[in-house]
C-alpha cells in the first residue's frame, strides 16, 4: 500500500514522456543531488542507480522515514519554515530538484531562492510543475467550473499555479536562469478533469487543438542562476518553441499517415467492389449472349416450322383438288 497518494512505483519513473523520466535525464548521473519534497525516495532510488548522491527532504515523517532509509539523509520539517542551507551547508550540491513541489507552497518564491547558495558552481535546479493553461482547465472555466481533484493539475493542495510565462518570470525573480524546457502531454478530454466533448463549442475545441499549451500537462525544466554563463532565458523558450512546433508537425504527420491509411483502404475496397461489378458485368454480358443465341435458334426453328407448314398447305390444297376430280368421274 502507498504511503502517500504521490508514491509511486519505481518503474514509472522511468516511463517514457513523462515528468519524472525528464527529471531523471536532466539529473544525469555522478552528482550530488537535493531531492526537495522527496516523498518515500522512489526518485531518488533511481538516481543512485546512475551514480548520483542523493539526500532529501521531506514534510510528511511517515513517508520522510521511509526515503531515509534509501537516501543518504533525509531531513523532516516545514519547507517554507526551514533554512535549508542552514540543514544542508553551502554549495552542497549540483542539483537541486522541486519535482512537483512549488505548487504546494503559499510563497515558493523564498523557497526557490534559497537552492541558489545550495549549489556548488556549475549547479542547477530541476523544476516540474503542471500547466494551469491547458485546455480541459480552461473549458472547464468556460462551464463555470474550477473543481478540485485528488491529484492533478487541481490537485486539492495546489495554491500555485503556473504557465509558461508565469514560471519564467517566477524563476527570473528568483535570480534563475532557464536553459531547458520540457513538456509532458495530455491531449485534450483526456485528463482528470471531467470534461465532455459534446459539451464545448467546436469552434473552442478546434482553436485549442492548435494551440501547443492547450495539450501541455506539466512543465519539466531546468535553470542556472543569473551569473552563469549558460544558454540565457530567450534562447530556452526558443528551442522550447521549436520542439513544440516539432511535436505538433509529428502530431501532424501521424494524422496524415492515419488518413493516408484510411484512403488507401478505401481505394483498396473500391477497387474490389470494381472488380466486382466488371466480374457480374461480364456474367451479365455471358448471360445476354446466351439469350440473344436461344432466341435466334427459336427464329430459326419457327421460320423452319412455318416453311412446313407452308408446304402441308400446298399439298393439303392438291389432295383436295384431286378428290374433287375423281368424284367427278
Amino acid at each position: 500500500m502507498a504511503l502517500s497518494k504521490y508514491d509511486i512505483d519505481e518503474e514509472l519513473v522511468k516511463w517514457p514522456g513523462s515528468s519524472h523520466t525528464f527529471m531523471v535525464e536532466l539529473v544525469g548521473s555522478n552528482k550530488r543531488v537535493l531531492d526537495v519534497g522527496c516523498d518515500t525516495g522512489y526518485l531518488g532510488t533511481v538516481l543512485q542507480a546512475l551514480g548520483n548522491r542523493v539526500s532529501g527532504f521531506e514534510v510528511d515523517p511517515v513517508t520522510g522515514e521511509e526515503a531515509a532509509k534509501h537516501l543518504d539523509r533525509v531531513v523532516i520539517g516545514d519547507l517554507e519554515r526551514t533554512d535549508l542551507v542552514e540543514e544542508f551547508g553551502a554549495g552542497s550540491f549540483d542539483v537541486v530538484i522541486f519535482g512537483d513541489v512549488l505548487e504546494h507552497l503559499r510563497d515558493p518564491l523564498p523557497v526557490l531562492r534559497q537552492a541558489r547558495p545550495l549549489l556548488a558552481p556549475g549547479g542547477s535546479v530541476i523544476i516540474s510543475t503542471p500547466n494551469i493553461a491547458h485546455g480541459d482547465i480552461r473549458m472547464a472555466l468556460l462551464q463555470g467550473k474550477f473543481d478540485y481533484t485528488r491529484v492533478g493539475i487541481l490537485d486539492d493542495t495546489h495554491t500555485r499555479f503556473f504557465t509558461r510565462k508565469t514560471l519564467v518570470q517566477f524563476l527570473t525573480d528568483a535570480g534563475f536562469v532557464l536553459t531547458e524546457l520540457r513538456r509532458t502531454q495530455a491531449e485534450l478530454f483526456e485528463t482528470e478533469v471531467a470534461i465532455v466533448e459534446s459539451e464545448i463549442d467546436p469552434a473552442v475545441v478546434a482553436k485549442l487543438r492548435g494551440d501547443p499549451e492547450a495539450t501541455t500537462y506539466q512543465f519539466v525544466l531546468r535553470a542556472v542562476p543569473d551569473d552563469a554563463t549558460r544558454l540565457d532565458t530567450e534562447q530556452a523558450l526558443r528551442i522550447d518553441d521549436l520542439s513544440t512546433e516539432l511535436h505538433s508537425a509529428k502530431k501532424e504527420l501521424v494524422a496524415l499517415r492515419a488518413a493516408f491509411a484510411e484512403l488507401s483502404e478505401q481505394e483498396a475496397l473500391a477497387r474490389s467492389e470494381l472488380l466486382s461489378l466488371q466480374a457480374v458485368r461480364t456474367e451479365v454480358q455471358r448471360a445476354h449472349d446466351q439469350a440473344v443465341a436461344e432466341r435466334d435458334e427459336v427464329r430459326q426453328q419457327l421460320r423452319a416450322a412455318n416453311k412446313r407448314l407452308a408446304s402441308t398447305s400446298v399439298t393439303s390444297r392438291a389432295v383436295r383438288s384431286l378428290r374433287r376430280k375423281i368424284r367427278g368421274y
